[in-house]
């Protein structure tokens, strides 16, 4: 796994986490994630440094950077998923070919994608 990939997975599951609660911990990180606690901690000291996360009293947050980075992940995540259920793919496996694919698919396939489902859900509207 590559440097900016393995940051870009911790700032969507800080992101993730977060839609779900205001708190988030490196325990939450390390359950959701199934990695341990020092290997959490480790990165986000990392992702600390680049100015990616703020970490108060134990609680982990995006920086104003670091969520705008979440959210577009996590955006190509959950469309690159809805692409590959639509074409028939399981939902476990749209998940983790999402998972993979968000990582290394450009950003003008990745809006011809987004534009082609915005075009297939209006026309089945």
């Amino acid at each position: 796994m590559r440097s900016s990939e393995s940051a870009e997975m911790y700032l969507e599951t800080i992101y993730m986490l977060h839609l779900e609660s205001e708190r988030v911990q490196a325990v939450d990180i390390a359950r959701k994630m199934g990695f341990s606690k020092p290997t959490i901690s480790e990165w986000m000291g990392k992702l600390r440094r680049t100015g990616l996360v703020e970490i108060e009293g134990g609680n982990i947050t995006l920086t104003p950077e670091g969520e705008k980075a979440a959210a577009k992940i996590y955006e190509r995540h959950v469309t690159i998923t809805q692409i590959l259920k639509g074409i028939g793919v399981s939902e476990k496996t749209a998940e983790e070919d999402a998972c993979r694919i968000e990582h290394y698919i450009s950003d003008e396939t990745f809006d011809r994608l987004k534009e082609h489902l915005a075009k297939h859900v209006n026309a089945g509207a």
